[in-house]
Formats: structure tokens, sequence, C-alpha cells
């Protein structure tokens, strides 16, 4: 077999070695695609209510309706005890908490899907690793072939090498007949 096929033989098995695999997926985007209304208004209020601007907006309030109801700027709607405030303050912590809570499940199903892409990675990563690993072992074996051809070339070399050295020995021990050599046949002077 000569050199040229041997190296297209191992290059065809090197391509044979080659790995595909599906694209990872954005979690993100789908996790928005799965997303129905109420869960997007549960989402946008509880942003809206974990902000500084709602918290200060919501101190406002509350600052305006007591000081209107206390120095009687206005016909009082809610007197001292302020029993109506509490009421919308109780209705509203009850309202902010549920939407809260839907909040919270949604990221506990994002969790739960991170959880499953995580593992999907991670699958993905010891199938790579597998190939990788037999691709490594493949070409091992290949580069162990290719250095016993070269051994055993190496070998060849040296014997031919002795060879050569011993019939250039053998003739340089051999008598020589004075003067230059005749052909055949022709009668020495």
């Amino acid at each position: 077999m000569s050199i040229g096929r041997e190296i297209e033989d191992i290059a065809r098995d090197l391509i044979k070695h080659q790995h595909d695999h599906p694209p990872v997926r954005d979690l993100n985007r789908e996790t928005e695609r799965r997303l129905t209304l109420p869960d997007r208004i549960a989402i946008d209020f509880t942003r809206l209510v974990g902000s500084w601007v709602f918290v200060l907006a919501q101190l406002g309030l509350i600052v305006v309706w007591v000081v209107l109801n206390a120095l009687s700027l206005i016909r009082h709607w809610d007197p001292y005890p302020f029993q109506f405030l509490n009421l919308i303050l109780t209705l509203e912590i009850a309202a902010w908490v549920s939407l809260a809570l839907m909040a919270f499940n949604r990221q506990a199903d994002r969790d739960r899907l991170q959880a499953q892409h995580d593992y999907e990675l991670d699958v993905k990563a010891e199938e790579e690793l597998k190939a990788l690993m037999n691709h490594l072992m493949h070409q091992d074996e290949i580069l162990l072939q290719i250095v016993n051809r070269l051994d055993r070339g190496d070998r060849e070399m040296k014997r031919l090498a002795r060879l050569m050295e011993a019939a250039q020995e053998s003739r340089a021990e051999t008598p020589k007949t004075g003067g230059p050599e005749r052909p055949l046949g022709v009668p020495a002077p």
C-alpha cells in the first residue's frame, strides 16, 4: 500500500469522527413566549411595587391623606383614627401580596425551566466530552500507527546502511591486482 493511500485512509477515518449537536436554546425567549397576559400584568405590577418610585408615591399619598384630614383644609372624609385609610391600605396590601405570589410562582416555573435547561446542557457537554475523548483515542491510535511505520522505516534504513557499509568494507578488503583493470581478453603487457 502506498503512503499516499495510507494518508487518504487516515484522513477518511478522521472525517468520520466529527460531532454535531442541536443548538443551545435561548431560555429567556422561550420563557417570554410562554407568558400569558395575567403573568405579564403580575410581572409589571411586581416590578412597580418593588421600586422606590412606588414606595415614595405611597408615602406621599399617605402624607397628603393624613394632612388633608387632620388639618381640616377640606371636608373630613376620614377622621383621626383614619379607619378608611387603614381599610384601603389593607386591601392594597392584599392585592400586592397576591400579585407578588403570582410573580413568585412564575419565578418558580422559570427556575424549573432553568434547571431542565442546565440538565440538557450538562448532557450535551457530557456527549461532547465523550465524542472528544473518542476522537482523541482514535488520533492516538493513528499516531501510534504512524510512529510504528516511522520506526519500521528507521530500522529498514539502518539495515540498508549496515549492508552498504559491509559491501564497502568487503570491496575495500579485496586484494587489488596492480594497475588499472583491463577488459577481458586483453593480454597484459
